[in-house]
């Protein structure tokens, strides 16, 4: 029997869509996509991508609201923390005793884990 949904793509909101598609880029080493119909208007979601094809499409969404509560989801990455703090992202919970990553915020405050290499 075959499941009523299948993973597509993942969504992150953000204020200032076009600033966070960029620090994404920055931080993951994804592209803005570019489809066959060329460049997106800037009032339009960004679609960034992995170009090795490994990672899923991420679109990052415009919204009108800041970020006030945590993520209900959120992304999982293995990368280097000072890196990402050194882009802009912000500790928001190192790992402990209990825990084998860091929490850290992008610019606009949405929450992923970082896990070491």
């Amino acid at each position: 029997m075959s499941a009523p949904a299948r993973f597509k793509d993942l969504c992150l909101d953000a204020r200032d869509h076009q600033a966070s598609a960029d620090w994404w880029c920055r931080a993951m080493g994804y592209r803005r996509h570019v489809g066959s119909g060329g460049p997106r208007p800037d009032a339009d979601p960004v679609p960034i991508v992995d170009p090795d094809g490994e990672g899923p499409l991420i679109w990052i969404v415009p919204v009108p609201e800041d970020k006030t509560v945590k993520n209900r989801m959120h992304l999982d990455v293995v990368g280097d923390v000072a890196e990402l703090l050194a882009l802009g992202a912000v500790l928001v919970q190192a790992r402990g005793e209990d825990r084998e990553w860091d929490v850290l915020a992008d610019p606009e405050g949405n929450e992923f884990c970082v896990f070491a290499p």
